[in-house]
């Protein structure tokens, strides 16, 4: 029995031994992955000595005597910060993510093949011009420098992850740029999700007027009515069809809702207190751990240009340069359409064409898969773009038998110069000319809102598709691919794209909200991203003669909610001061407290107030009442609330307080009778959830702001070390956007939102300021990985300087790059 005692303390102590050797060995491995910022290295492919200077945020100033060196150390820079994130971020584009992470994206890898993005992307390189070709080579050797760098001196392979996956670093490739900037353009862009939910809808409803309810039209120009659904396309439609589930791991597609968002707006010398221009962005992407942004300074030949970069693209994509300043706000243009094709019953090889069956265009393609079997893809194309899986976008609800959907969208462009468009902007010296460089630029398409020393302008930039005026559903849902008029008819020329020069207020701006008031076929679209935010913009605007860099800060980081202040009103019309005193500790009681907390509040979606928490729930459990009924399981899609479907409801626009009616009781309800209802779910789900005190309720415990690893974020212990959460104020329709998950036991987390702030001032150029919602860092050992994490969810910033001595002198680290 000793004898066993003893052999078991010596397994138990090797045991313990191994362990801790294991994590010691990881936390070395780890920390020879952090980037050592002051050193010299040798390195070919430059022509002459490139200095990074790493100011105290880490931010990198690089020095260069020539464009091609500029970008050589925007290359390099990315790859010691964000190596891992620019490794997801191609093999996403590529669909190679199985490759790494097994079976679990394949659902990825096989929308992306079937998109044909890399290939589409490796096609488009030869038609960049000669400046961006030159600059796309220059970065793919900076990041190639680095990469070189961590094999020959064991460096850990550059990031922890590189560790844990066997994901070897293929050398970057100009290619690998502009596939990641069409991966950005699918990250932007719902307007598949927008027709399919319509399509489906309007299978469940029997009024389109009710259509015209759950998903209104942004307020305008009248939409002639559209024929229903299910008389476009031969049934049988799966109406009561199961919802696809959200839980893809690193999807590449947005859940709807979840699309492209941001606010910017300019004030010409007349509107500006100090006679300079003023430029504010905030552009709104899905939050991750590191952020999706990246700050940067290059000195090119025109001079310097600082701001915003995506790893993996070699560009400033938001910012300002000595003479001019850029924002970009999505434009919600309709650059998507989806076209459901009869397959020949006689040849599932072909499909039906205006002019008769064609054969599917077709290609093999493998995808490997870790620990599985590789599969092999038939690639299919039609005249109208790539065949997509039934399985995404619940497309196989709305897909007759018979049938498959395609997809028409700008950015599967061939011959795409976007990227030559952004390389460009970062030259251009005026207004004007930025606007013209930009015409090449296809997608994804913005807003670009632009400031030079004397003029603001707003141009929508990238391709917009010309549809005829007899177009069946008008783009709005799936259409009959075979049918002429259906089909797109190329683009439109860029005279077309709506554009405010000089404007006579001296104001521009957008929210994603609705800019022109255009009939089919020369609309923008019929789905924008914003009726509300707006009209607190247009309040804060109007409500200065003039407005500084700190007032479009204010602007910037306001948290007042007009929809909570229209709404409420509306809610609660019939439930203030006309119920009867109440015991405590009874509903009745509970539900008296809160109205008079929310009949007290003026509508900030403050972090540390109860009352934000409140209204929220309550509006979330009202719509949920109002369409369960009517929609079934198909309400679960309906994630976040529609503000103009509420008011329509509560002000009976075209009968709209019908949706108030429990259509399967006998009663006939009411508004009132459903609004308390739902304010009773919203309180018992509060005190499940947060507990019953209400006085004691804050927003910003259920709206954290969750940054989180985009793999290794769900992983127990280790989550708790790289994914960054943060008490945030705002909501989704706050000018200070924290668009809420919407789903799951936290629906009111923010989880999209305003990664990147800059507030750019002409008059004094260098008091501009900027700041992201992480750090620079993607090494989650690294001090800079969240250092400005707590600035950014304080609505503090950072200086935005050019001048290289401030930089210098509180610099953490000189990097010289020389020649060998």
């Amino acid at each position: 029995m000793v004898l066993v005692f003893r052999w078991l303390l010596r397994l138990s102590t090797l045991a313990v031994v191994a362990v801790v050797l294991g994590v010691l060995a990881t936390q070395y491995l780890a920390k020879r992955s952090l980037p050592d910022y002051d050193k010299e290295l040798p390195v070919s492919g430059i022509t002459a000595t490139i200095e990074i200077i790493r100011d105290n945020a880490a931010v990198p100033h690089i020095m260069a005597l020539s464009d091609r060196d500029a970008f050589f150390g925007l290359g390099y820079s990315h790859a010691q910060d964000r190596l891992w994130q620019m490794t997801v971020l191609r093999r996403t584009a590529q669909g190679r993510l199985s490759e790494i992470f097994g079976t679990r994206t394949l659902k990825t890898d096989t929308l992306l093949r079937r998109l044909d993005l890399y290939p589409l992307a490796v096609q488009s390189v030869p038609h960049q011009n000669a400046a961006t070709l030159d600059a796309l080579e220059a970065y793919s050797a900076g990041v190639n420098a680095r990469i070189s760098e961590i094999n020959s001196k064991s460096l850990g392979r550059g990031a922890p992850e590189l560790f844990v996956f066997n994901a070897p670093m293929a050398p970057w490739q100009p290619a690998d740029s502009i596939a990641i900037m069409k991966l950005m353009s699918l990250q932007l862009s719902g307007h598949i999700s927008e027709e399919v939910l319509r399509a489906r809808t309007s299978l469940l409803l029997d009024d389109n007027q009710r259509l015209s309810d759950i998903l209104p039209d942004m307020p305008g120009i009248g939409v002639a009515a559209l024929p229903e659904y299910a008389s476009l396309v031969p049934g049988p439609l799966n109406r009561l069809a199961a919802n696809q589930p959200d839980d893809t791991f690193l999807p590449a597609a947005p859940r709807r809702g979840l699309a492209g968002a941001s606010n910017a707006f300019a004030a010409a010398p007349g509107r500006s207190a100090s006679q300079g221009t003023l430029l504010a962005n905030d552009p709104h992407l899905g939050f991750t751990a590191p952020a999706f942004w990246y700050l940067a300074r290059l000195e090119l030949a025109e001079g310097g240009v600082i701001g915003g970069t995506v790893p993996g693209i070699p560009t400033i994509a938001v910012g300002r340069s000595e003479k001019l300043a850029w924002g970009v706000t999505s434009s919600y243009l309709d650059d998507q359409d989806l076209f459901i094709e009869e397959i020949n019953p006689d040849n599932t090889e072909e499909y039906r064409t205006p002019d008769g069956f064609k054969p599917f265009v077709t290609r093999k393609s493998i995808i490997n898969i870790k620990d599985a079997a590789p599969i092999t893809l038939t690639l299919r194309w039609t005249d109208n773009g790539p065949v997509l899986p039934r399985s995404t976008y619940d497309l196989e609800a709305v897909t007759p038998p018979g049938h498959v959907v395609a997809l028409s969208w700008t950015a599967l462009s061939p011959k795409d110069t976007s990227m030559s468009a952004a390389i460009g902007l970062m030259t251009a010296t005026s207004v004007e000319d930025a606007i013209d460089l930009s015409r090449i630029h296809i997608a994804p398409s913005q807003n670009l809102t632009l400031i030079d020393g004397s003029n603001v302008a707003m141009k929508l930039v990238g391709a917009m598709p010309r549809r005829s005026p007899n177009h069946q559903s008008q783009g709005r849902m799936p259409s009959p691919g075979w049918v002429a008029d259906n089909r797109w008819q190329g683009t439109l020329p860029y005279s077309s794209n709506p554009e405010f020069l000089a404007p006579e207020g001296g104001i521009v701006g957008n929210t994603n909200n609705k800019t022109v008031d255009r009939s089919f076929p020369n609309h923008v679209s019929f789905d924008w991203g914003d009726s509300q935010r707006v009209q607190r913009w247009q309040g804060l605007m109007q409500g200065r003669k003039v407005h500084t860099r700190d007032s479009f800060i204010e602007a910037q980081l306001d948290t007042v909610s007009v929809t909570a202040r229209s709404l409420l009103p509306l809610m609660g019309r019939d439930l203030w001061y006309t119920g009867e005193a109440a015991a405590a500790g009874t509903p009745e009681r509970l539900r008296q407290r809160a109205l008079d907390l929310l009949a007290n509040w003026n509508g900030e979606m403050n972090e540390y107030l109860p009352e934000p928490l409140i209204y929220a729930a309550w509006i979330r459990a009202l719509q949920e009442r109002l369409i369960r009924d009517d929609l079934g399981t198909l309400a679960d899609k309906y994630t976040h609330v529609e503000p103009l479907f509420i008011e329509r409801v509560f002000r009976n626009v075209g009968g709209a307080s019908k949706w108030c009616d429990v259509i399967r009781s006998v009663k006939i309800e009411s508004c009132a009778d459903i609004s308390r209802l739902a304010l009773d779910d919203a309180l018992i789900w509060i005190e499940e959830n947060h507990g019953s005190a209400l006085e004691s309720l804050r927003w910003g415990t259920a709206h954290e702001a969750t940054h989180k690893h985009t793999v290794l974020g769900d992983v127990p212990i280790l989550r708790s070390f790289v994914n960054i959460t943060q008490s945030t104020s705002g909501g989704d329709n706050t000018l200070m956007r924290g668009r809420t998950s919407g789903i799951g036991p936290t629906p009111f987390s923010n989880v999209h939102g305003a990664a990147y702030r800059g507030v750019y001032d002409f008059a004094d150029p260098d008091s501009s300021v900027f700041v992201i919602s992480t750090g620079q860092s993607g090494h989650f050992l690294s001090r800079h990985y969240d250092d400005l994490g707590q600035l950014w969810r304080r609505g503090e910033y950072i200086p935005m300087s050019l001048d290289v001595d401030l930089a210098r002198a509180a610099s953490v680290g000189i990097t010289k790059l020389t020649k060998p």
